[in-house]
């Protein structure tokens, strides 16, 4: 009597996740990806990089999601930039940016408690100087996301 055989994945590179922790991701990607439909309503909470969570927690832990994720018109550029090469297009690091700037004033102006004013707003400009350290995608079609 012989076993058969199991399937290769699709990359044989891209590392598997262990059968009792897909749940764990799953329930990451999906309330990554909540989140990040949230921020699109609720200024200064972010949308882009709850979704680039999401994509990056359903490929271990939803194979089906994932692949709506980079098929999606809106995301999936984002997301297929980020995963091929680490890029952020300039549109997204202008609007990080702003958005960050924009909560950065409201905070100075509404939060009464000066550390947590300069931690927030030092957190911001930390994760803007890493935005923008990030590369551009490769020319060609162009994403705005």
């Amino acid at each position: 009597m012989t076993v058969p055989e199991r399937p290769a994945p699709a990359d044989p590179a891209a590392p598997r996740p262990a059968v009792r922790l897909r749940w764990a991701w799953w329930l990451l990607a999906y309330a990554s990806l909540g989140t990040g439909i949230v921020g699109i309503f609720v200024p200064g909470l972010p949308t882009t990089v709850f979704i680039l969570i999401s994509a990056w927690a359903a490929s271990r832990g939803s194979e089906r999601l994932h692949n709506q994720l980079l098929q999606h018109p809106r995301f999936g550029p984002a997301i297929r930039n980020w995963q091929a090469h680490g890029a952020v297009s300039r549109y997204a690091k202008w609007m990080a940016t702003l958005t960050m700037a924009v909560c950065a004033g409201i905070m100075l102006w509404c939060v009464p408690i000066a550390w947590v004013k300069w931690l927030s707003i030092g957190c911001m400009a930390a994760v803007a100087l890493w935005l923008w350290s990030r590369p551009l995608p490769p020319t060609g079609p162009t994403s705005r996301a």
